[in-house]
């Protein structure tokens, strides 16, 4: 569910009528709507009443310090996976110590950082990482509280790009080679293990690989306790997946149901690092028709938004529902149109034989379950400005990130001295 919903025929976010900001920002621009994040992290949290469970948001799903703060403001943590991304984290209001710090590629300076704000937890992805972590935390004086993120080799039957538990992808460490590890790190100066760590995939459909895969890790967590570790927190990441198009999650809920049945008994704290199934619905993207395209093949709606802008289908050939803000007529005909941006890319495609209502030039369109991978993984390719972002609450909306200007864009660039000064002939 989300509060993105035609009233009096205009599809409103809340109480707003997208086509006043469109009037007041022009197009494109990302909206969320400040219910829908809040309903949905409550829906979540709520499958683990009763446990001590701690949520911490994956802020790379989307980092803008609006939305971080509102999740901030009902109690989540963070999950980051970079110095930035801790940085947004304080800035949005997650306390330090409700931070855990993922990531294969964690550098020093990175882990220095982390350790003087005070955060929760790093979760080790490798040896040299480990290694790397007990000399930065030994030489401050500083004890880095850990959990070892095992990689369970469990297909978790998701898109190859977005897959993490299977032994060929690049993050955690094979269990039992894990139980190695664990050895190492009670035994290096400046650690302290705490826990175990396990994330599987992105965007799953299907609770099996995750109850495989939380099976492994609860018998993981008898074993080390057995090794004399004292495992008392027990990171399942995240991983649930939302509605594109014709997708069919399972919903929070049982998937709480399942957690509880393989891991409520451990004794460990409980923490999840949702990110998309909190953020995804409760964001669009609204453009606007540029040009209806006919080639008597085939038609094609060329809008302002792009693959810049939005990346998720062209990398991930991603089902976004695409909707016009003007609500059509229940009988109004469908016929199949491309939606495409105006990048000079042939993979620059929003959607692909989509059924749409008649549809005409200036007309605003709505890009759906576009707030988790859109405006974070956006672009200026093409010297294309980063687009607005907005929060809306209610019946008020404001400016969470303008507009980038051309100045902006080119301000951070400049021509070598050789090159100042000169013009072509």
């Amino acid at each position: 569910m989300d509060h993105f919903v035609y009233k009096d025929g205009v599809l409103h976010a809340e109480d707003v009528p997208l086509a006043r900001i469109a009037d007041a920002l022009g197009t494109p621009f990302y909206c969320y709507s400040t219910a829908t994040l809040v309903r949905h992290y409550r829906v979540f949290a709520e499958g683990f009443d009763g446990l001590d469970s701690l949520i911490c948001y994956s802020i790379k799903a989307n980092s803008n310090l609006a939305v971080i703060g509102t999740l901030a403001a009902l109690g989540a943590g963070a999950d980051v996976v970079s110095g930035g991304e801790i940085r947004r984290a304080l800035a949005g209001g997650v306390p330090a110590h409700k931070i855990v710090f993922s990531g294969v590629g964690k550098t020093r300076d990175e882990m220095a950082m982390a350790l003087d704000a005070g955060i929760m937890q790093f979760n080790i992805e490798s040896e040299p990482e480990l290694a790397a972590l007990s000399a930065v935390a030994s030489g401050r004086g500083a004890t880095a509280q850990i959990a070892v993120r095992i990689n369970p080799d469990i297909d978790a039957a998701t898109h190859d790009k977005i897959a993490t538990g299977r032994k060929d992808n690049k993050f955690g460490i094979p269990w039992p080679r894990a139980r190695e590890v664990y050895r190492a790190a009670a035994a290096s100066p400046g650690i302290e293990v705490v826990g175990l760590a396990m994330h599987i995939g992105s965007q799953l459909l299907d609770l099996a690989p995750f109850e495989a895969a939380f099976t492994l890790a609860a018998r993981a967590v008898a074993e080390l306790r057995g090794d004399g570790h004292d495992i008392r927190r027990l990171d399942l990441g995240g991983g649930l997946g939302v509605t594109y198009g014709q997708d069919t999650p399972p919903p929070p809920a049982d998937y709480a149901v399942m957690v509880r049945r393989c891991v409520g008994d451990l004794g460990c704290q409980l923490i999840f690092e949702p990110g998309r199934v909190l953020a995804a619905n409760a964001g669009i993207l609204v453009c606007r028709v540029i040009y209806v395209k006919e080639t008597g093949h085939k038609t094609f709606l060329v809008v302002d938004a792009a693959m810049n802008d939005l990346l998720r289908p062209a990398l991930y050939e991603a089902g976004h529902e695409i909707i016009p803000l003007k609500e059509p007529a229940a009988a109004a005909p469908r016929a199949p149109v491309d939606i495409v941006g105006p990048i000079c890319e042939t993979g620059d495609i929003l959607a692909l034989a989509r059924p749409m209502p008649p549809v005409v030039a200036d007309d605003l369109l709505a890009v759906r379950t576009a707030g988790a991978y859109g405006s974070v993984m956006a672009s200026t390719y093409n010297s294309r400005l980063l687009v607005p972002e907005v929060l809306v609450k209610d019946g008020e909306f404001s400016v969470v990130r303008a507009r980038q200007t051309f100045e902006e864009l080119l301000g951070s660039e400049s021509l070598p001295a050789w090159l100042a000064g000169k013009s072509a002939a």
